[in-house]
């Protein structure tokens, strides 16, 4: 039978993907990349962007298609046979990747274009040299003997640690369930009833946060939202099953990371991070969120004292905060979430989230027909005056074996090949929203409508490119820290009357959302905001401070509690371990670069407010936004691309003002 990774069809054929066809399909892959790199080295072989782009890129886009496919696989419907067929090729692929990063002829190569063709070539093309002259110091191509054979064993140890942090991890979330009684989840919102009720009556509750969230929410029962709190926040610890410890594994992938910085010659792998990014050292982003922490700080403060003034002289510990906070929301703004959350069902929000963007981009949007991974993911084609411009699956629902959170991920990137044809776009974007009940549609939080708009953010920064480049097309070549601007950016439209208006209808009767109830909504926006920034600056802290300060790995729960002492004002109990599931830096790319989020929230805010000045669908600003942010990609600075559309510098007004800090 033919080898589904080896198709050279314009889409994965997901649902024929088997463990048994990634080693074969993955070796002949990587040993086709081989022969492509030794070509491109060979002194024969002219240093020309075209020359290298048809032998190398050509190649290595094939073999990254077929691993991505593979990676994806492994995230969203992990068994045991794939992840073991994960594994044993990730040592192969790691390899090569860190030796064509390295490799000195290959250097030499794209400093010989650049200097021949370097000034003749097209902004992208420039952009595109540059970052690679610079990743390849980064990736220790000027590394030579022992220093040179270390690079490489540790991106290969720290490949393995990763995956297995994040194995860690989904095998904690999937290995702890609990069945309660009807009694013992009395408060809790009857549609999570619905969802966890097994057939002898019991409920089973489990660490997914379609069910974690509102028992945490609504459950009277304090002892029950002590037993979840404490499983949820000491996943993959020591305080677990012994084969889901992380705590070993942070250790060694801290202490690999920094290692590899020494040998790059850098202080810090914090200061390896920044040198891609627009931030320029630890220093500067440590004194951005220490600022930012001591102007959330008295709102924090005085988020805290309503909720104990309100919670009348009860324990108030970090397994009741979710519980008063929403009684206290309901009491002040009188609505809950999930009085909200029955007018957003996800076959009314899907639809409205895709006229918001056919109406702002010019764009259609049509489902169309592919190879999926799980019944319940479709898959979409998104078209401009009857074009192909891009192509999305969209995986909405949580369930076993599917990694926690929501991202967006790609298949291929928009590409101009050597010979002549036009490549399009396509994204995958996954979420973890709680899933339909028998026959009525799933039901979203409005936390859940802001979290899918995130993430089709990133996925239009990924599709919408004009960009024709590999390694600058779609988020390609942006700084980590930008590449949250057009995401967070979305978010705001979720907070507007006449977008929710489209958004919305009644689970039941089909209404759309109240103005009553959309003005509780916003008179709650920045309900306990304070609390939440703070929050956000202490796992951003904690990730730059570990990853800044030598010897930080040795005691990575000390680092943590230094920072809590510092910007918490409600500090969680002894027994948490957050950091132990904290996948964003130990597993998802944003090792010393959890700050952006914040970083990015700046710029994303200060983009908003030219929609505010000029109307949140003025054609004009959405038009100029889509030609000098999502379209440009990462072929110009991110900065650059902000001036461009706004018109100046940003300003850290607008976040103030968005999050009632001003």
């Amino acid at each position: 039978m033919t080898n589904p990774l080896l198709s050279t069809a314009a889409l994965p054929d997901f649902a024929a993907i088997r463990p048994e066809h990634v080693q074969p399909a993955i070796t002949e892959l990587l040993a086709a990349a081989q022969s492509a790199l030794d070509e491109a080295v060979k002194p024969e072989t002219p240093a020309d962007y075209d020359t290298l782009s048809r032998i190398l890129d050509t190649t290595t886009e094939r073999m990254g298609t077929a691993w991505h496919a593979v990676g994806h696989l492994n995230a969203v419907a992990d068994t045991p046979a794939l992840r073991e067929a994960y594994n044993a090729m990730l040592p192969a692929v790691t390899e090569f990747s860190t030796a064509m990063g390295a490799n000195e002829a290959l250097f030499a190569k794209y400093k010989a274009v650049m200097a021949a063709q370097g000034s003749s070539l097209n902004p992208a093309r420039q952009q595109l040299l540059k970052h690679a002259i610079r990743d390849f110091v980064l990736s220790g191509a000027e590394l030579q003997g022992e220093a040179r054979e270390r690079y490489a064993a540790i991106q290969e140890r720290s490949a393995e640690l990763q995956q297995q942090f994040s194995e860690h991890v989904l095998d904690a979330t999937d290995g702890w369930s609990y069945v309660a009684s009807a009694d013992e989840l009395a408060g809790v919102p009857q549609d999570v009833l619905d969802a966890t009720k097994l057939d002898d009556g019991g409920h089973k509750l489990t660490l997914h946060f379609p069910v974690y969230l509102p028992v945490m929410q609504y459950a009277e029962n304090r002892a029950l939202r002590e037993k979840l709190y404490r499983a949820y926040v000491t996943r993959a610890s020591e305080q677990g099953k012994p084969e889901w410890d992380n705590t070993a594994a942070m250790r060694e992938i801290v202490a690999l990371r920094q290692e590899e910085a020494k040998l790059l010659g850098y202080a810090s792998f914090a200061e390896v991070s920044l040198a891609p990014k627009m931030a320029s050292s630890p220093a500067e982003v440590t004194t951005f969120l220490s600022d930012l922490a001591k102007r959330a700080r008295p709102f924090a403060e005085k988020d805290l004292a309503e909720l104990r003034e309100f919670a009348k002289g009860q324990p108030l510990e970090s397994w009741d905060v979710s519980y008063w906070s929403e009684k206290l929301k309901e009491a002040r703004y009188a609505f809950s979430d999930q009085t909200v959350k029955q007018y957003f069902t996800a076959t009314k929000v899907v639809p409205g989230l895709f006229s918001i963007i056919e109406r702002l981009f010019d764009v259609s949007i049509t489902e169309a027909r592919a190879s999926v991974w799980h019944e319940t993911v479709k898959f979409y084609e998104l078209k401009r005056n009857g074009r192909l411009v891009a192509q999305f699956y969209l995986d909405l629902y949580a369930r076993p074996a599917k990694r926690p959170g929501a991202w967006m991920d790609e298949v291929r990137s928009r590409w101009l090949k050597p010979g002549g044809e036009q490549q399009t776009p396509v994204a995958l974007l996954t979420c973890n929203f709680a899933s339909p009940v028998g026959d009525k549609p799933a039901l979203l939080t409005h936390d859940d409508v802001i979290t899918l708009f995130h993430e089709f953010g990133h996925g239009l920064h990924h599709m919408l490119t004009q960009v024709n480049d590999l390694g600058v097309s779609g988020i390609s070549g942006v700084e980590w820290d930008a590449v949250e601007l057009p995401s967070q950016f979305m978010e705001n439209f979720c907070w507007e009357w006449d977008v929710l208006q489209q958004l919305s209808g009644h689970v039941d009767s089909g209404e759309p959302l109240p103005r009553e109830l959309f003005d509780k909504m916003i008179a709650a926006k920045n309900f306990q905001s304070g609390l939440m920034t703070l929050r956000q600056i202490e796992f951003a802290l904690f990730d730059m401070r570990l990853h800044a300060e030598p010897g930080a790995e040795a005691d990575v729960q000390k680092v943590l509690d230094d920072v809590r002492a510092e910007v918490a004002v409600l500090i969680p109990p002894s027994f948490n371990r957050f950091q132990h599931s904290f996948s964003h830096i130990f597993a998802g790319g944003y090792a010393a670069g959890y700050y952006s989020y914040k970083w990015a929230e700046l710029l994303s805010a200060d983009a908003w407010s030219a929609f505010e000045e000029e109307g949140v669908f003025n054609a004009a600003t959405g038009k100029r936004f889509l030609t000098e942010v999502l379209e440009q990609g990462g072929a110009r600075d991110a900065i650059d691309n902000f001036k461009a559309f706004r018109g100046r510098e940003p300003t850290i007004d607008a976040l103030l003002r968005h999050q009632g800090m001003a």
